[in-house]
């Protein structure tokens, strides 16, 4: 049996009443074949890996915490600009040079002190615990 979408939405729906948790490898039914069929299976891009795209989401969450907490501002902006993060086109040092009427030697010098601050910072990141 190969679920549709819909029908996928309907069995966790009807689900939902006798438990609040889904697992992506529970067995949700069986193909053609009589294999069976996890929820995984389904969701899972042909080209990407749900489980390393949530690892990476992760990586990237932890990375905006650390970057918050670890650089200066200005630190902080040309980390963003150089590297195009929360959704901005990336700058090259020229560019941000201009921008702040420094040297391009001067920007790659904070860009490379911001990286091994970061680097050091990442290594060593321990979650908060939920509360």
């Amino acid at each position: 049996m190969i679920c549709s979408g819909n029908e996928l939405l309907m069995m966790m729906r009807s689900d939902k009443k006798a438990s609040k948790d889904v697992y992506l490898y529970d067995s949700i039914g069986s193909d053609k074949e009589g294999n069976e069929i996890s929820l995984i299976d389904i969701i899972e891009y042909e080209d990407e890996d749900v489980a390393e795209r949530v690892t990476m989401q992760e990586n990237i969450s932890k990375l905006g915490k650390i970057i918050n907490n670890t650089l200066n501002s200005r630190e902080k902006d040309i980390i963003i600009m150089r590297y195009g993060l929360d959704g901005r086109e990336e700058k090259t040092q020229r560019e941000i040079a201009a921008k702040y009427g420094i040297s391009r030697s001067y920007v790659s010098r904070i860009e490379k002190n911001a990286l091994n601050k970061l680097k050091k910072s990442y290594e060593n990141f321990i979650p908060a615990k939920p509360k």
